[in-house]
């Protein structure tokens, strides 16, 4: 047998967790193709075995440099990776240390404990000026002294054709709040604008192009009869019965929004979630002081709510009018109602609807009858409740999922494999959804926000919901630091991309051909592994190619 040699290197699709605990089992995997204005990830793992040197860096060599950067895949631990009745589409079930985190290198250095699997994670962000061809990527791995210890080539053929602009309406929920508490800045001050003009690009760079904004107090994941932090944006004055508003703040939020690459301005829910039954935290100066006009006291129904809305609406939407904004406003009555919340929520949307039948009014709700009943305009169900609305022929349909949605249907847990957060993209195209809504681009309290948690170390909002699906983004010094979800999760909006190419080129029904070659593709039945979705783009990308 062998002696191990002292460092080992193997280049890694994207789709590929590497854990400190395992063997690695997948293949090398070092030539793909991509397309300009895609951005392409690939990684390089890396083991080191007795007495290796104590730091080692990487760098990068090839005409590609300068528009690629290297980050170190970290572990973060998960305490609640899945529910007990999960299926068998997992990399496993036991709590312990999960790769997410991408963080930027310091001093081009990686971390190095002996006899664990590591990984770097390379990003290439291919503009329209790169130059088509087969280039090549190599990493060298050395010592602190210079000393060359490992290398690995990956060969990335670009293909002179152009990823179309993103036509999916995609939001993960902002919680601006959150932000706030971490950061420990007050809200909406200019250190808290900066952080949600950070976050915000970070956001738009990886395909969502629609963000919360809350006009009031996001009524979202609350104990009843508690509150989450204060961030409204529109200034009540309140005298009597007669209400005054200001929308300087709103019109920062939204400029901000638009001047990083948000198109659409998802207005907050203006009922409170499972339910619709009371109003969400409203503050107001009446008598020359703040104070709490309407929140879980408040009948969502009762005499003066209604009164208030029938003030604000007339306001808001001359607003919207004013700065053109009608063709980009979205709005929400009630969050995940179910069958029981039927008359509540009947209520609520009759109450807004008379103001707002000109705009769309969106929300996550699963049980067709919301819809059939005319409750609600445009119904985002979950990814395992899509049937019905599909059968029906909703106009624009979205899809949601959660913590809920763990058997069968794509997600974007820890244990799950990147494949099932990836699939999402073919899926997505083949049923030509219009939007995609996620509750947590970063949600950093426990659930139903009843305290602040540290999520490089408590990744399951404290026990209340699997490891993965609470937040994308962790809150860096200086920043947001990305995960491999994220990344993965932008590699299925680009998949949807190429697709709608490459449909431009040949016909929706030769790109269904396609990708259903083998067995059709469903919410529920795909193709598992990422050995399928890697060849299945690699036959688009050539069809692009030969077309094109």
């Amino acid at each position: 047998m062998g002696r191990m040699p002292e460092f080992e290197t193997r280049c890694l699709s994207s789709l590929v967790k590497v854990f400190p605990d395992e063997e690695l089992k997948d293949k090398t995997f070092n030539h793909a193709s991509a397309l300009l204005n895609e951005t392409y990830s690939f990684q390089v793992a890396y083991r080191k075995n007795g007495d290796s040197p104590k730091k080692i860096k990487v760098r990068m060599e090839g005409a590609l440099q300068n528009v690629a950067t290297i980050r170190s895949v970290g572990l973060v631990p998960s305490e609640f990776p899945c529910y007990l009745d999960h299926d068998d589409y997992v990399l496993r079930t036991t709590p312990g240390l999960y790769p997410d985190p991408l963080y930027p290198l310091d001093h081009n250095e990686v971390p190095v404990p002996k006899n664990q699997w590591r990984s770097v994670w390379v990003t290439v962000n291919l503009n329209e000026k790169i130059q088509a061809g087969l280039q090549q990527i190599k990493l060298v791995f050395e010592t602190a002294a210079g000393e060359q210890i490992g290398e690995e080539t990956f060969e990335l053929e670009i293909i002179p054709a152009s990823l179309p602009e993103q036509r999916l309406i995609c939001t993960q929920w902002f919680h601006a709040d959150c932000l706030a508490t971490h950061y420990d800045v007050d809200v909406f001050s200019e250190e808290h604008w900066n952080l949600i003009e950070q976050y915000v690009q970070t956001a738009t760079v990886h395909g969502m192009n629609m963000l919360l904004t809350p006009l009031f107090t996001p009524p979202l994941d609350t104990d009843v009869g508690q509150e989450r932090p204060t961030v409204q944006l529109v200034e009540v004055e309140k005298t009597g019965a007669k209400y005054q508003f200001n929308f300087d703040k709103l019109t920062r939020w939204i400029d901000l929004c638009l001047n990083n690459g948000i198109k659409y301005v998802e207005f907050s829910h203006l009922f409170t979630q499972w339910g619709a039954e009371h109003a969400p935290k409203i503050m107001a100066n009446e008598n020359g002081k703040l104070k709490k006009i309407f929140g879980w006291e408040t009948d969502a129904s009762g005499r003066e709510y209604k009164d208030f809305l029938s003030q604000l609406f007339p306001e808001l939407i001359a607003y919207i009018k004013h700065h053109k904004l009608e063709e980009q406003v979205y709005f929400h009555v009630s969050d995940e109602p179910n069958i029981n919340n039927l008359e509540s929520y009947k209520k609520a949307s009759e109450l807004i609807h008379d103001y707002l039948s000109d705009f769309p009014v969106i929300d996550a709700l699963s049980d067709y009858q919301f819809y059939g009943q005319g409750l609600v305009k445009n119904p985002i169900p979950a990814n395992d409740h899509m049937e019905p609305f599909l059968e029906n022929k909703v106009p624009n349909l979205w899809t949601y999922y959660c913590c809920a949605q763990y058997k069968k249907v794509s997600n974007r847990f820890f244990n799950f494999p990147s494949a099932r957060n990836r699939i999402s993209g073919i899926q997505l195209y083949k049923y030509n959804i219009a939007g995609f809504l996620h509750w947590g681009y970063n949600f950093w309290y426990s659930r139903l926000s009843r305290k602040k948690i540290n999520p490089f170390q408590n990744t399951d909002a404290d026990g209340g919901f699997p490891s993965g699906d609470s937040f994308l983004v962790y809150p860096g010094e200086d920043g947001p630091i990305e995960s491999i979800r994220m990344e993965v999760f932008y590699d299925a909006l680009q998949d949807l991309r190429a697709l709608q190419l490459l449909e431009k080129l040949t016909g929706r029904d030769r790109v269904l051909e396609i990708i259903e070659e083998q067995i059709p593709i469903t919410f529920t039945d795909y193709p598992h592994g990422s050995e399928w979705l890697l060849t299945m783009r690699e036959k688009i990308n050539q069809k692009i190619s030969e077309v094109n």
